[in-house]
């Protein structure tokens, strides 16, 4: 079937070669741009939740300040002495800070670059293509 193809563009004028290949890369380029949408959306998204979790470690390093103030009229310094009862609030809350930001820089990370890859790779095929098909219709 594919030769029956190549025999039908073999009698195709000129012009209508061209007409072809307008119309196909036309509909090459709407494609890429509705996968380059594809593929922004997804990494917006992986972005969004890095965000979130770094906000959530901005919210818990807040916390290990307020514990600290919260831990001078606190009852542990009933048990223990004023300062060690403090201490030990806000080094809990520097520890949960810690992991999460850790796993925020983590789904950062997997958010970028955020070039469209797989859209740029299949643009560059495209380009190829229509390189490779402009050459033939000069033939």
């Amino acid at each position: 079937m594919h030769e029956s193809r190549v025999n039908d563009l073999k009698q195709d004028s000129v012009p209508e070669l061209l007409r072809q290949l307008a119309s196909e890369t036309t509909t090459l380029v709407r494609q890429e741009i509705d996968l380059a949408k594809v593929e922004l959306t997804a990494k917006v998204k992986a972005a969004g939740a890095g965000a979130r979790l770094l906000a959530a470690a901005g919210v818990f390093g807040l916390g290990a300040f307020g514990a600290i103030t919260a831990c001078l009229i606190s009852v542990i310094a009933l048990a223990v002495p004023l300062w060690a009862a403090a201490l030990i609030v806000a080094v809990v809350y520097a520890v949960i800070a810690l992991i999460v930001a850790q796993g925020g820089r983590k789904k950062l990370a997997q958010a970028t670059p955020v070039v469209p890859q797989q859209t740029t790779q299949t643009v560059k095929e495209d380009v190829e293509w229509v390189k490779t098909r402009a050459q033939s219709g000069r033939k």
